[in-house]
Parts: C-alpha cells; sequence; structure tokens
C-alpha cells in the first residue's frame, strides 16, 4: 500500500509516520479520494474489522483452527492507513502507538483488546471462515470471518479514549 502511495503521490515520505500525516493531512482532499480510488487492495477496507491474529491449522471438522490474538503494537506503522481508508476497528492484544491512538480518533474507529492464551475458546467463536486473500501465506492469509458472543473490550474508542489496561 505504501509503495502505492509512493508512486501516485510525487513528495510522498518515506517514514511511516510522516507518511500518515502526509495522507491524513490530504484525507478529505481531491487527491486522497482519487487516490483511495487507485488503490489496489485484494479487499475493500471500508466498514472492515481487522482481527490481527493468525490461526492454527484447521482439523477436519471444524470451521477454523485455534485462533488468537497477536501483538498489535507490530502493526502500527500501517494501522493508521488502514483506518483512513475506513477500516472501523481493529481487535489485538496489547499497547497502541500514539500515531494509532490519534488515528483512531481522527476516523472515528475503534481498537478491540481480546486476551491472549484462549485461541482454542475463540475458534469456537468463529461461524464461517474463508481465505478471501493471499491463500499462499498460509495462516497469514486474509480470511472473512463471521464470529458469534467474541469475548472483547473497547480499549481505545472514537473519542481517543484509551483503556491503559497492558
Amino acid at each position: 500500500m505504501y509503495h502505492q502511495a509512493k508512486k501516485f503521490f510525487k513528495d510522498f515520505p518515506q517514514d511511516p509516520i510522516e507518511a500518515y500525516k502526509f495522507l491524513r493531512d490530504l484525507k478529505e482532499k481531491d487527491s486522497f479520494k482519487e487516490f483511495k480510488e487507485n488503490l489496489k487492495l485484494p479487499i475493500n477496507l471500508k466498514g472492515a474489522i481487522i482481527f490481527y491474529a493468525g490461526p492454527a491449522d484447521t482439523p477436519p471438522g471444524k470451521v477454523i483452527g485455534a485462533i488468537g490474538p497477536t501483538t498489535s503494537y507490530r502493526m502500527d506503522p500501517f494501522a493508521p492507513l488502514f483506518y483512513l481508508l475506513g477500516v472501523k476497528a481493529t481487535i489485538g492484544k496489547g499497547k497502541r502507538s500514539e500515531l494509532v491512538k490519534e488515528s483512531i480518533k481522527l476516523t472515528k474507529s475503534a481498537y478491540f483488546g481480546a486476551i491472549g492464551g484462549v485461541a482454542a475458546y475463540l475458534c469456537s467463536c468463529v461461524k464461517e471462515a474463508k481465505v478471501i486473500a493471499y491463500k499462499d501465506l498460509g495462516p497469514e492469509a486474509i480470511r472473512k470471518l463471521k464470529v458469534e458472543n467474541f469475548p472483547a473490550f473497547v480499549a481505545c474508542d472514537p473519542q481517543g479514549n484509551y483503556l491503559n489496561y497492558w
């Protein structure tokens, strides 16, 4: 995604933080709208909820293998752009950077915390799972999940209030 932004905008910054600020400042301008329209992504991010997880192999007769949250902080260089592109929430575990918290507030999105160590239980909450992109990446493939009674808590709300749980 950053690679595509660098091609589209002549003066696109290399640093992820500066890149976010660059796009944030363009958010309501026609050039950003044109960038979004021309962005080549395998999925539509508008309204999406991203669960940072890498499930285990799916046992026979099951919808998905054990699936638990992964550390969200590792995704922080990319999360601000995802929020700007329409992601409504992310789910994971652990702290988020100030930049991500600012992005959540700016876009009126949210970050939900999920409890680690209960992957065997969480897979029982997944009622449907379908690989929709990057199948060759195995556990890192993008999946569309339908979940019920998935336990999570609001860690950062759309007003930027942050639960310092970690």
